[in-house]
C-alpha cells in the first residue's frame, strides 16, 4: 500500500475537497458509524431529516457514538434528540454545532466538552462532506451535477459500491490523462479528439472515438466531457442516442485505501411525459453497461502495484500535468496558486479532426 507521502504529493496525509461518504438512504435517525481520512466517523439525521457528521468518540470518556446496542439511551430511542446526538455511555448530549447542550446529571457543562463536525451537503440522493486538513470553510460550491438529479424525463441514477480498493486516489485521477488504455481495456477505436484541459481546481478530458459496442453503427462516435472538480469524483457528460451522465467518487478510508462509487443517470424523454417502464429499463441497461466499463479500471487498480514515478510516453497522456494539478489539494491552500499555475493551460494529446494538423 503507497502512501501519500510515497507519492510525494504534499504537506497533508489527506486531500482538501468535497467527497462522497454514503448513498442518502444510508444516513438515518440511527446514528451509523464510518471511517474516512484516517478518522472514525459517525452520520445521523436530525429530527428535521438534515444529515450530520461528527467524529465517532465522546470527550468525556471516549465511548463511540455510534456502536452500542445495549445502553438505555439506545433501547429507549433516545440517541437522537431533535437535532442532537447522545453518547450512550454517560448520556451527554452535542448540537449539531459539536457543543454538548446537556449533561444529564450535572448543571455544570465544560466548554471544553465539544465534538468535532464536519461540512455536509445533501444532493443527488448522495451524502457529501467537505474535507480539509486546515479546517477552514468550503473553497468552492459541490457542483448541481448537471442540474439533471429530479429534472424532467431523467431517470435519477441509483449507486453502484465498487469496492474498497488497495489503491491511492492519484491512481484512479490518473485516468483523467491516459489516453493509452481507452482501446485495450475499454474498446475504443477510431479516435478523433483527445485533450485535457486544466483551470485552477478543475481538470477537464475531451474525448471523440468510435467503440466495438457502445455506438450504434460504424464511424459514429461516443463524445464525453468528463472532469473533476476537486480530487473527489468524476463527472461526465456523454452524448449518444440517450444523453447520460455519469458520476464516480473516490474517498480516502485511509491513506492508500480509497472506497470508490459509479452512478449515471440518463435522458429518456424531452419531459413532457412520464417516465415508462421501458425508458426505466433502458437506463437500467446504461447504466449497467457504464458500471461494467468503470469495472474494467477497478480490476486493474485491485490488483496493480503501486506507480510512483510512470515510465510515460508522449502518446500516454499527460500524466505528469494531472499529478502536478492534484498536489494543489494536499498543501496548504495558500500555496494552491503556485501550484495551479504550473498545470493551468489546454494538452491536446491525439487530434485528427477534419482541419487539424495531425489529420
Amino acid at each position: 500500500m503507497a502512501t501519500s507521502k510515497d507519492y510525494g504529493l504534499g504537506e497533508f496525509q489527506f486531500p482538501r475537497g468535497w467527497f462522497m461518504i454514503a448513498g442518502a438512504g444510508e444516513v438515518t435517525s440511527t446514528p451509523t458509524p464510518m471511517r474516512y481520512f484516517g478518522q472514525d466517523l459517525v452520520a445521523y439525521r436530525g429530527e428535521s431529516g438534515t444529515a450530520y457528521v461528527v467524529e465517532a468518540y465522546c470527550p468525556h470518556m471516549g465511548a463511540h457514538l455510534a456502536k452500542n446496542t445495549t445502553s438505555y439511551i439506545v433501547r429507549d430511542n433516545e440517541q437522537v434528540q431533535g437535532e442532537s446526538i447522545r453518547c450512550p455511555f454517560h448520556g451527554w448530549r452535542f448540537g449539531p454545532d459539536g457543543a454538548c447542550n446537556e449533561v444529564p446529571y450535572s448543571k455544570f457543562v465544560p466548554k471544553a466538552a465539544a465534538l468535532k463536525t464536519f461540512p455536509v451537503i445533501e444532493r443527488a440522493g448522495i451524502i457529501w462532506m467537505w474535507h480539509d486538513p486546515e479546517g477552514l470553510e468550503p473553497e468552492w460550491d459541490l457542483p448541481d451535477f448537471g442540474n439533471h438529479y429530479g429534472e424532467p424525463g431523467w431517470v435519477e441514477w441509483k449507486i453502484d459500491y465498487m469496492g474498497d480498493l488497495n489503491c491511492h486516489g492519484i491512481e484512479i485521477v490518473d485516468n483523467m490523462a491516459d489516453f493509452g488504455h481507452f482501446v485495450p481495456i475499454h474498446g475504443a477505436k477510431d479516435f478523433t479528439y483527445f485533450a485535457n484541459e486544466f483551470t485552477d481546481h478543475i481538470v477537464h478530458q475531451y474525448y471523440s472515438a468510435g467503440h466495438r459496442t457502445l455506438t450504434a453503427s460504424e464511424g459514429d462516435q461516443l463524445v464525453l466531457d468528463t472532469w473533476y472538480e476537486g480530487p473527489g469524483f468524476l463527472q461526465s457528460e456523454m452524448a449518444g442516442e440517450y444523453d447520460s451522465f455519469i458520476m464516480i467518487a473516490n474517498t480516502p478510508i485511509d491513506d492508500g485505501i480509497t472506497r470508490a462509487w459509479h452512478a449515471l443517470m440518463v435522458n429518456v424523454n424531452d419531459g413532457s411525459k412520464p417516465i415508462t417502464d421501458g425508458e426505466r429499463e433502458l437506463a437500467a441497461a446504461y447504466q449497467e453497461a457504464s458500471r461494467a466499463a468503470f469495472a474494467q479500471d477497478v480490476e486493474i487498480w485491485q490488483n496493480k502495484r503501486a506507480c510512483l514515478n510512470p515510465l510515460a510516453i508522449p502518446n500516454d497522456g499527460p500524466y505528469g500535468k494531472v499529478r502536478t494539478w492534484y498536489r494543489q489539494f494536499y498543501n496548504p491552500r495558500d500555496q494552491a496558486p503556485t501550484i495551479r499555475q504550473r498545470s493551468n493551460g489546454l494538452v491536446v494529446t491525439h487530434d485528427t479532426r477534419p482541419g487539424s494538423q495531425a489529420a
